[in-house]
């Protein structure tokens, strides 16, 4: 039997300024260890330290734009596209317009503070 999942947990989010982070799937939410799935809304303005995770992470913008920047340059990624970050390698995300994001991240494994590894 398939299981439902009633509603999301609200997550603490790093940054700047507050996002609401809502996981359906994780280690919070479900206790699910690998895969987490968050819907996450940024305001404009937010942008959040560095990271290098360990985990995969593909994020699917559904409104606004998220700016990515990465070891070499940044791209922006906007309402109807989608970007993989690589286990290991260095990111940012953040929400420069006046309209922020509100965008979906799915992680493999799922996310933990443990394995992100922010900047300092």
């Amino acid at each position: 039997m398939p299981t439902l999942i009633p509603q999301p947990t609200l997550v603490k989010a790093a940054g700047n300024k507050p996002k609401i982070i809502e996981e359906y799937a994780g280690r919070v939410n479900t206790g699910h260890r690998h895969v987490s799935v968050a819907h996450m809304i940024s305001p404009a303005g937010w942008q959040e330290p560095g990271q290098r995770p360990e985990f995969e992470e593909i994020t699917v913008v559904l409104n606004g734009m998220l700016l990515v920047e990465y070891e070499g340059g940044s791209m922006e990624v906007r309402a109807g596209q989608a970007v993989v970050a690589h286990p290991g390698e260095w990111i940012r995300y953040s929400s420069p317009e006046a309209a922020g994001a509100d965008y979906m991240a799915v992680c493999l494994p799922a996310f933990s503070p443990e394995t992100v590894h922010r900047d300092q």
